[in-house]
Formats: C-alpha cells, structure tokens, sequence
C-alpha cells in the first residue's frame, strides 16, 4: 500500500487535511459575507438609501419616518429613533453595519398607551448598560386631554435582548418638555427637563426607579420652550446643556455634575442674544475624547464650541457657521477621533452640515439634501466617518 504523504512529497502536493478543509470553508464564508455585504451597499446606492459625500454617509430612515436622535452603542452599533409619518408613534432600529443594514423597526409605544388622535413624538434616546435603551416621549394631550394618558415624560424601555419594549410610565408624572437621557455602561440613567426650572431624575438600577423630581439648581433660570441635552462625560460626569433667560439674555450654559457631587457651571456662548421671548430652540451636545461639543442657535444663526471635561470652552472658542436654523428645528454636533467636526442641521425642509478641522476651520463648503421633518440624527462610526440620517 503505497503512503499517500510520501507519494505527495515525490509529487511537490500538500495533503488537505480536515484542519485544512475547515479553514478553507471559513475563507470562503467569510469571502461570501463580504460579498453580500458589497451586494447590498451596492444595491443600497442604487436605490438611493445610502449617499456618500466625503467622509459622510447619508442613511434614509426606515419609511420616510423622521429622525429624533441616533446614538452609537460601545460595540459599533447604531440605534435609531424616529417619529412615524403614519400612525403617530416613534419607532426604534438598529444596525451594525453601518446603516448597509437596518434591522426590523419596533414600536416604542405600547398598543395599551394608544388612543385615537393621540399623537407620540419620540423626544430622546440614550444607551446603556448591556446595550439597554431608554427613550423618553411627549404626546398632543395637552391638545386633546384624553383620560389615562401618560403626563410629562413617558419613558419605554428595552431589555437586554428583549423584542419589545416595556409599557409606557410617566417618569416626572407633571407638564414638562425639553427631555433629555443620558445612560453609561454601570447602570446609571438620568433624565432632564423644563418646568419653568431645570429637573433631573436618577436612576442607579439601570431605569428600574427613579429619584423624585428635582432642581439642578434653583438659581437657574432656563427658557421654559427650549430644550436640555446632557449626556455622560469621558470622566464619568454627567454635562447639561440648556438656555438661560435671566434678565432676557438668552445664553447657552453648560453644567457638570461631577461623580462627587461637584458642580461647575460655564457660559459656552459668546455671542449676545436679549430677546424678552423665548426664542423656542434645539441644541446639540455630544462627547469627545477629552470633553464635549455643543451647537446652538443664536439669531438663526448656528454656533459650535468644544469645551473640556470641567466645562471650560477650549480655544478658538465659540465658532460661527454658515448654517441657519428655524423655530424647534434640530441641529447636532459630533467629534471623530481625529479632532474632526461634523456641524448638521435642519432648515426649510433640508439636512444640511459643514465639517471643520481640529482648529475649527471650515473643510470645503456645506452640504445639504432634501429632508423632511425637524429632526437630526446622526453618530461617529468606530472608523471615524460620519452618518447622518435623511
């Protein structure tokens, strides 16, 4: 009998073994995957659901619902929340690829929470522990007063491997705007928002209770139509940014709840605005590797500013653009990891953004696409480039 390794070697062949076959198939289902992957961004462009401008990735939102906010989970995941142009409830997707894929949409509200003529707006999102999602909610019952509705923030969230959401609670159980989330990796989770002063409530039990309502601070003295935004910090801090209205000066302020207790508040915005009516804005805050950016309208006209982990606005300071914004109409800002900033905005029915160096200079001209809604949402992919949703 003659041994097949020794005829190999006379012959210059190698023997495939097992070990040899399975890495072999591996090769080819991984050559497969990438494959399929280059099929669907292909036919994803071909139909228009993902345009590329530089180093942005616009993404449509799930049937041309309107975005609310977009956040990047610590695996690379994007999570997706938008308002329904047709039954009047916010949706929730993700995808991890980078938008080439969205999975199954889920409703946010519960079909308990849903009455005729109500209509749900999903008002913030937040990631956290485990990958769990919170999303805060408003409705038009201040319009409708229909019994049994949810009042002020109406919070849903979904479990760790859940397929829906739990139902609708009212967190701050009073009228209120202006919810923001903010959540991070141990299990904490806050939420801010406007009744004529600035609230928070925590949770340390990853959303499961609440502390009872309370004011950040009583000294300060937030424009009531505005908005919060707050997120949690590259320190740990938790970063609140609102809008004063103290003797009608509409500046942007940016407070830091440090882990012990600290807190620093800091005029980010430079240019003056006294207005003796609130001017009904949107802001963006975000974090960076060493702080945080922030957008903001003044006069309709869009400004941005990096500050550092304690608040201080970092040099140049505050920036002006080219964008221009409208009453309630959203706007973000975002950091990539090579100190790179995305500016977007929306205004008369277009997504729009500019980016800027480290320094603050503009790199070439803005962008913009037809988009409708009021709402921007976008994130910083893991590879650094950026992905808005249309």
């Amino acid at each position: 009998m003659k041994n097949s390794a020794v005829v190999a070697a006379i012959r210059g062949t190698k023997i495939i073994n097992a070990f040899d076959l399975r890495g072999l198939y591996n090769l080819a289902r991984s050559l497969l995957c990438h494959l399929a992957a280059l099929v669907i961004l292909a036919a994803n462009l071909a139909a228009g659901k993902i345009e590329t401008f530089n180093r942005v990735s616009i993404v449509k939102t799930p049937s041309a619902g309107n975005p609310a906010e977009a956040k990047l989970g610590s695996d690379g995941t994007i999570h997706l929340l938008y308002d329904s142009t047709s039954d009047g409830i916010p949706y929730y997707v993700k995808s991890s690829d980078a938008g080439l894929i969205l999975e199954s949409p889920i409703p946010v509200v519960d079909r308990l929470s849903r009455k005729p003529g109500l209509v749900f707006s999903g008002d913030a999102l937040a990631i956290g522990k485990k990958d769990a999602v919170y999303v805060a909610t408003s409705t038009n019952n201040w319009k409708l007063k229909l019994p049994g509705v949810v009042e002020g923030l109406g919070l849903a969230t979904l479990e760790p491997g859940a397929k829906a959401f739990t139902s609708l609670r009212s967190l701050n159980a009073e009228p209120s705007e202006g919810f923001s989330l903010a959540a991070d990796e141990s299990g904490n989770v806050v939420a801010t928002w406007l009744a004529n002063k600035l609230y928070l409530n925590f949770s340390r039990d990853g959303g499961r209770s609440f502390t009872p309502n309370a004011e950040i601070n009583p000294s300060y003295d937030p424009c009531n139509c505005c908005t919060t935004r707050t997120i949690y910090g590259p320190d740990g801090s938790l970063a609140v940014l609102y809008r004063e209205k103290a003797n009608d000066k509409r500046d942007m302020y940016l407070v830091i709840l440090k882990k012990d207790g600290e807190q620093v508040r800091t005029r980010i915005s430079s240019t003056l605005w006294e207005v003796n009516a609130c001017p009904m804005t949107y802001y963006g805050l975000s974090r960076t590797k060493n702080g945080y950016i922030a957008a903001w309208p003044t006069k309709g006209e869009i400004y941005f500013a990096r500050m550092d982990s304690d608040g201080r606005v970092i040099r140049p300071g505050e920036i002006k653009t080219q964008g221009r914004t409208g009453t309630r109409t959203g706007l973000i800002a975002l950091e990539a990891p090579d100190g790179t900033a995305l500016i977007a905005w929306k205004h008369q029915g277009e997504l729009s953004w500019q980016l800027y160096s480290a320094e603050g200079r503009p790199e070439g001209a803005p962008s913009s696409i037809t988009s409708s809604g009021a709402g921007v949402a976008g994130v910083v992919g893991k590879n650094g480039k950026f992905i808005l949703f249309q």
